[in-house]
């Protein structure tokens, strides 16, 4: 099973399963929490998502749509490992797992994105993922 943890180490998450769903999402609150262009995202349902280790602090916002929205992430050294809510697409039963927090770089490397979440708001220097679908917004549920 992949399996990833944050940047102390003091949070350790796994999952099973085929993801449900693999995108790159460009907008601006996934730019933030994670300090990046853009964010790598493998969405899981819940019951295929384990805490192995430590207890992730969350933080909920209403999301541009108005629903909400709740990240995880490591007390510690404040790496964001997931997020779930309803701005998802509806679904709360899904986790939105952040890729990079994964362990093995060929885990990463085998799941290429299907799709680009808010792709007007790529930055202009970064090329589209060729054949993942470009969608404006979060997609319905």
């Amino acid at each position: 099973m992949p399996s990833g943890s944050c940047f102390c180490g003091n949070i350790k998450v796994e999952y099973s399963g085929e993801p449900a769903m693999t995108a790159l999402c460009h907008c601006a609150d996934c730019r933030k929490i994670g300090g990046a262009n853009y964010s790598n995202n493998i969405v899981v349902p819940v019951a295929n998502f384990k805490i192995l280790s430590g207890k992730p602090k969350e933080i909920s916002k209403t999301a541009d749509s108005g629903k909400s929205i709740t990240s995880s992430f490591c007390g510690d050294c404040g790496t964001t490992l997931w997020r779930h809510g309803d701005a998802f697409g509806g679904v709360d039963g899904m986790r939105i797992i952040k890729a990079g927090i994964l362990d093995d770089v060929n885990v990463i490397n085998s799941i290429k994105p299907g799709a680009e979440l808010f792709a007007p708001g790529r930055v202009s220097w970064v090329p589209a993922v060729e054949g993942a679908g470009q969608v404006d917004a979060m997609p319905p549920s």
